[in-house]
Order: C-alpha cells, then structure tokens, then sequence
C-alpha cells in the first residue's frame, strides 16, 4: 500500500474508473496545466498523480464493480484563471465533457472556476480566487 500524507485536510483523493487507459489519458491532459502530473502506476489497477508526491488517485474498483461518483466532485486548485481556462480546454479536447465552463462562481467571493466530466463520468473542477 502506498503511504500518502499531506499538510492539508486530506491525504489524498480517489476516482473509480471503469476503464483505466481512458481515464489516465484523459487525467494526463486535463491535469498537466495545474502543474499535476502523473507519478505512474502502483500495481496493475491504480494511477498515482501529484505534484511531489501521490495526492489523486486514479483506480479500477477492487469489488470489480462499476463506480459511482453520483453527487461527488474532485476540486483541484490552479494558481491563475488562465490556468482554470487551460484544464478546461485540455479536459474537453481529451474527451471530457463540459459541466460549467470557466469562469466567476458567485457563492464565495473571487472564485473563477470550470467543471468538467472524465471518460467515467466522474465530476472534476479547478478553482481559483481572485481580488
């Protein structure tokens, strides 16, 4: 088992991916604009992901069943709104689906925000705030 820590809330965040090739072409694109990049496999069923050390994980279900993401959304930060606009456009152009295209979000005060659905449906964003 890898061992994951962090400074944040979280140790890490995990998506279900009913096929992993797709999903891990897709996370390739969409996520190189944040700066996150793929940190490779472990084992034959997960994908790692991070900037210096696994914090997304990317996995075939271990109960071999479909997964499920319904009513879940992954958040990833991005330092600039051009940033938030590149993940947008590279998610879309690697077969993501548009769920909220860039732009301000006005339940909290400076957020731009895009929203996107992978190859499994799975909900994912990028956020940053502004003055």
């Amino acid at each position: 088992m890898a061992v994951i820590s962090g400074d944040g809330v979280f140790s890490h965040a995990m998506l279900g991916a009913k096929d992993l090739g797709a999903s891990v072409s897709f996370y390739d694109v969409a996520l190189a604009p944040l700066g996150i990049r793929n940190l490779g496999p472990f084992g034959d069923n997960w994908m790692l992901y991070g900037k210096d050390k696994p914090a997304f994980l990317v996995v075939r279900p271990g109960n071999g069943e479909a997964p499920s993401s319904n009513g879940v959304t992954i958040g990833f930060a991005a330092a600039t709104t051009a940033d938030v606009d590149a993940f947008h456009a590279a998610g879309l152009s690697a077969g993501g689906t548009d769920e909220g295209a860039p732009g301000p979000r006005n339940h909290l005060p400076g957020a731009y925000a895009a929203y996107l659905r992978d190859p499994g449906g799975n909900k994912i964003c990028a956020y940053t705030f502004i003055d």
